[in-house]
């Protein structure tokens, strides 16, 4: 596998790292905090792209989806609702408001707003306007003022499908939406952290009004998820939706708030499907320049913030790095300057100048490897460590493991620090003249 020279080198390197093992460590624990930190950084920005990534994904999806907003009004959700039904690689989202509790009550978080700013006071603001897709705006009338009561208002996400291929919800309690049975009477939702924490904390009847829906609703909360939202919201099957809504062809909206909007993720691919898609949106009605599909690429909006803190650290860890180099470069010299005589008479027995400045490299480069395994063993169980301990408390961060980059970056740190430290005495060992044997 090695050539003979350099199968020499590295058992005579062994032997010498052996016979100085003060020596060695010493050169270890000036090289280890350098090591260390280059695994730390690295590993560090992997695991704070993978967050940073995971909270992205949570609220606007994975990397390489295709989105499409369009109006909710008119026929757009019905030709949306048909289109992908049975459809397993593209989901339609309808969003709406929703008070549960006491009907005809003013909701403690008007607004869907998060419930940390609740009960602060305020009241409807002025005039509010609507703009249709012509930009001819509107004044709207104000919604009449209500007393106050025991009901929260939500978000309602109503899905044609499993929305969790583009959106990796995590699971709190519960189970998910089962979009494989006949849709119910009594709808199933699944709340939000948020929402959760809502009926938590205030007391409300079990009973939900749905924006534009004919009678209240009594639906079944059968699990809670974490979306990364801090507005309240609950996931429910828009079949199930449908049965409370006046027409399958209209679902009304709340301009006074905004008013929901319909949203179409689909999967990379599907480049049927959207075509399908525009078409049948146009013959509804829909201008074909509004409808556009968008590419979500949150990774890449995010590499060049990644790429300077990865430097910035990565510099500093460089510094301390070359504190160690120094170190063994001190004590590469000090080591050579002892074997003076030894290495004459190597030289003298005919030894080449390269095998004998191969053997001091050897030295150094198995210090720096020894160094960088330890650095990085030291990096997986640190790692292990802080996620049990602090791993509850960054959900995103769940199952997390030691990214590989980051001990490859180790291997890499110790490996250079091994030649620098170790060039200058193994060229210095290369010179000593055969003649020093002589004087010894």
């Amino acid at each position: 596998m090695f050539s003979g020279k350099l199968r020499s080198a590295l058992i005579i390197g062994g032997q010498g790292i052996r016979a100085r093992k003060l020596r060695t460590f010493l050169s270890m624990v000036s090289l280890f905090l350098g090591v260390l930190a280059i695994v730390a950084v690295q590993a560090g920005s992997a695991l704070a792209e993978r967050a940073m990534l995971t909270d992205v994904e949570l609220q606007q999806g994975k990397d390489g989806t295709f989105q499409l907003y369009v109006s909710g009004e008119g026929k757009a959700t019905s030709v949306v609702e048909n289109t992908l039904k049975g459809a397993e690689d593209a989901v339609g989202v309808v969003g709406m408001n929703a008070v549960i509790g006491e009907p005809g009550v003013r909701p403690i978080n008007e607004g869907a707003m998060p419930f940390e700013y609740a009960g602060r006071g305020g009241d409807y603001g002025g005039p509010s306007m609507f703009c249709d897709q012509n930009g001819i705006c509107t004044e709207q009338k104000k919604p009449e003022k209500k007393p106050d009561g025991q009901a929260i208002e939500v978000m309602v996400q109503a899905l044609t499908g499993d929305v969790r291929q583009f959106k990796p919800f995590r699971p709190v309690s519960g189970s998910w939406l089962d979009f494989g049975s006949a849709p119910s009477l009594a709808p199933k939702i699944v709340l939000n952290e948020e929402a959760a924490k809502g009926l938590n904390q205030y007391k409300v009847p079990g009973e939900m009004m749905i924006t534009g829906a004919t009678h209240h609703v009594s639906p079944q909360i059968i699990g809670v998820v974490s979306d990364g939202s801090s507005q309240p919201s609950v996931y429910m099957r828009l079949d199930e939706v449908r049965n409370w809504l006046p027409s399958s062809d209209n679902v009304q909206v709340d301009r006074f708030r905004g008013g929901p909007g319909l949203q179409v993720m689909l999967a990379p691919g599907t480049q049927d499907m959207q075509q399908l898609l525009t078409a049948r949106l146009v013959g509804a009605g829909m201008r074909a320049e509004e409808i556009r599909f968008n590419e979500i690429q949150s990774k890449k909006r995010m590499e060049k913030e990644l790429l300077i803190m990865r430097l910035i650290f990565l510099g500093m860890a460089a510094l301390v790095l070359l504190i160690g180099v120094a170190g063994i470069l001190n004590v590469g010299l000090a080591t050579v300057g002892e074997r003076v005589e030894e290495f004459a008479l190597r030289r003298a027995v005919g030894m080449s100048r390269m095998l004998l400045a191969g053997i001091v490299l050897a030295e150094t480069l198995l210090t720096g490897l020894l160094t960088a395994a330890l650095a990085i063993g030291t990096g997986v169980v640190g790692l292990k460590v802080g996620l049990m301990m602090f791993g509850s408390r960054f959900p995103s961060l769940a199952d997390v493991v030691f990214p590989w980059e980051a001990g490859v970056a180790g291997v890499i740190a110790g490996l250079a620090a091994g030649v620098l430290g170790g060039l200058i005495p193994a060229i210095r060992a290369a010179r000593i003249p055969i003649a020093t044997v002589m004087r010894a």
